[in-house]
């Protein structure tokens, strides 16, 4: 058995869910109520998709991206006091 390891992306939505997707296999996407069932929804997304390339004799993508985390630091905005006439 071979073993496929992709990135896999969860944010919140507008719509108070969760939108889950793997930025190496186009159109595998999926959402769910929460981050658990996002989660859940996006590994059975990966395995239909994986077996449909699979059955169709195509090659399976390798996810090549490089994800980094940044964390910026801003000063604290503060507003100006009101000028009084």
């Amino acid at each position: 058995m071979k073993t496929y390891s992709y990135r896999v992306i969860i944010e919140p939505d507008e719509r108070h869910t969760y939108h889950a997707y793997v930025p190496a296999l186009p159109g595998c996407h999926t959402f769910g109520n929460s981050l658990e069932e996002a989660r859940k929804n996006i590994r059975d997304a990966l395995d239909v998709y994986i077996r449909s390339l699979l059955a169709d004799g195509d090659d399976i993508p390798q996810d090549k991206g490089i994800e980094v985390v940044e964390m910026y630091s801003f000063p604290e905005h503060k507003t100006p006091h009101a000028v009084h006439a």
